[in-house]
């Protein structure tokens, strides 16, 4: 079976974007590929965390990967830093990136902001981190959306770079997996920006742990035009905030937008925001009483992701032994 990878931030509660843009993608794959998930502590101190905060939240992003369908049976979950062979191969992959490729990396320019000299070297080399991740697995498929591609394609001029460096054939190309109905789902406040756990208005997202009348509110006060919906896609345009909800809808039914404009073309939006806030209650209110579930119980959930990583071990571990050896380390007892 291929092997894919991917992992997540414990960064907070998981908010619907993170849900039916990743999340929920992953699940599918537990059954058609070799499927490794983690939630990367590693990546999260790359900015300043508290540890008391750190603790919790990875425990919560760990619960709901498990409560949204992530089985610890048929996958591999486990938390990145109880698997060393991450931090071992980023290493050496921080001795093979150039500097100019981490310098064109965008995602670092938009987390540093104007000052760029106080953000951690961590920061800076998160992208080899991120390829190490990925090759320590030899996975050559990583479900990822349009703003990770970018890190992918330094994944492999690294993977490349090694392979001609040191003579062999040993890191294998990765391949971006982009799936799902509504892979980027946007803020409720304003629909040209993506939804996100870090937006100082929590009215601006829905949170996986959210209850039924949090939901409500938070949908009834989305933010909306006078217009009425139209009945074709075409209709959507230059309309934002239209577009996302649309979207949502039709993500958490399973189907198209297009389909979604048929059924509701022509309603206002007070009716369309009823149908809409159904549709989430009854989605995602499983989703929350399981993670509560997971939560109050933290040794029975430690023990699901400590028997992950040892899983995860048995095929990283050999991995990087074999790269310590190509590189010329001398053989660690």
């Amino acid at each position: 079976m291929t092997r894919v990878f991917s992992g997540i931030q414990p960064s907070g509660v998981p908010t619907l974007g993170n849900y039916l843009g990743a999340i929920r993608n992953w699940v599918p794959l537990q059954e058609t590929h070799e499927a490794i998930y983690c939630v990367v502590d590693l990546h999260a101190i790359t900015v300043w965390q508290d540890p008391k905060e750190l603790t919790r939240q990875t425990r919560e992003m760990a619960a709901a990967l498990i409560a949204c369908g992530l089985d610890p049976r048929r996958c591999i979950l486990f938390v990145q830093s109880h698997v060393r062979a991450h931090a071992e191969l980023a290493w050496i992959f921080n001795c093979v990136a150039r500097i100019g490729w981490l310098n064109r990396m965008t995602q670092f320019k938009d987390k540093a902001g104007k000052d760029r000299e106080a953000a951690s070297a961590g920061l800076y080399v998160y992208p080899n981190l991120m390829a190490a991740d990925i090759h320590a697995y030899h996975a050559t498929k990583v479900p990822v959306g349009e703003d990770q591609k970018q890190h992918l394609e330094l994944a492999n001029d690294i993977a490349q770079k090694f392979n001609h460096d040191y003579g062999v054939a040993f890191f294998p190309t990765i391949e971006p997996l982009i799936q799902g109905v509504a892979a980027r789902v946007m803020s409720l406040r304003d629909g040209t920006k993506k939804m996100s756990k870090s937006d100082p208005s929590d009215q601006s997202r829905i949170n996986l742990t959210d209850d039924a009348d949090t939901i409500a509110l938070k949908i009834r006060r989305a933010k909306t035009d006078p217009e009425p919906l139209p009945d074709h896609l075409a209709g959507l345009e230059g309309r934002p905030e239209a577009r996302n909800l649309v979207g949502i809808l039709a993500a958490i039914n399973g189907t198209l937008p297009e389909n979604v404009l048929r059924e509701h073309g022509g309603q206002g939006f007070g009716q369309f925001k009823n149908t809409l806030t159904e549709a989430l209650v009854a989605h995602l209110t499983p989703i929350a009483a399981e993670m509560k579930r997971l939560l109050d119980d933290p040794y029975a959930l430690d023990a699901a992701l400590h028997l992950g990583a040892e899983r995860a071990r048995a095929i990283a571990e050999p991995i990087v032994a074999k790269a310590r050896e190509i590189v010329g380390f001398l053989p660690a007892r």
